[in-house]
């Protein structure tokens, strides 16, 4: 199974080093010099690490195939795979985005969105639950609120605190108030 453990955003420097956007909780393991990562879109790949280290928050990268600044730029949006077939053994409270995307999202037994990205943050992570609305809601992926993730039934159980769902309606409803 191939799973997306990075993206790659803006060079830094003029040596063809890239700026990181982690989405692993092992970032000094998976980002090791030697590390070969497929790449998406394929064609920007594979890419092999050359040095990794950190500039305050954000990991740069440089690769042994990238040597200078515009072969930098042209890899920005470009999402580094990983493949856990040979390495990882499984964590019964850990999921992949890809996983969780698609995923029904239940309050009870009632329906009320559906998974559509996991956001990694400092704290916890983040789910979107895009509502039948069309609305996107931030829900704390914490096993307070959710409780119960069930992949093989395709859902996520969810026991959000009173209000959740309708803070983004009120806000959003306060902008178009404010610009009519």
């Amino acid at each position: 199974m191939q799973v997306h453990v990075g993206r790659i955003g803006k060079p830094h420097g003029i040596r063809g080093e890239v700026t990181v956007e982690v989405l692993t909780d092992a970032p000094q393991d998976r980002f090791a010099a030697g590390a070969v990562f497929a790449t998406e879109p394929t064609g920007r790949g594979p890419l092999t690490v050359a040095t990794a280290r950190w500039n305050k928050e954000i990991l740069l990268l440089g690769f042994e195939e990238v040597l200078d600044r515009n072969q930098a730029e042209a890899l920005r949006g470009t999402r580094l795979v990983f493949d856990t077939d040979s390495e990882l053994e499984t964590d019964d409270d850990a999921w992949y985005e890809h996983e969780l995307i698609g995923l029904a999202a239940r309050i009870g037994s009632e329906e009320v969105g559906k998974v559509v990205a996991l956001t990694p943050m400092p704290a916890q992570d983040l789910l979107v639950i895009k509502t039948a609305a069309g609305e996107e809601v931030l829900v704390p992926f914490v096993t307070e609120i959710v409780p119960e993730v069930d992949i093989e039934a395709g859902f996520i159980r969810l026991t959000p605190p009173g209000g959740l769902f309708e803070v983004n309606r009120d806000s959003e409803a306060e902008q178009r108030e404010g610009t009519e």
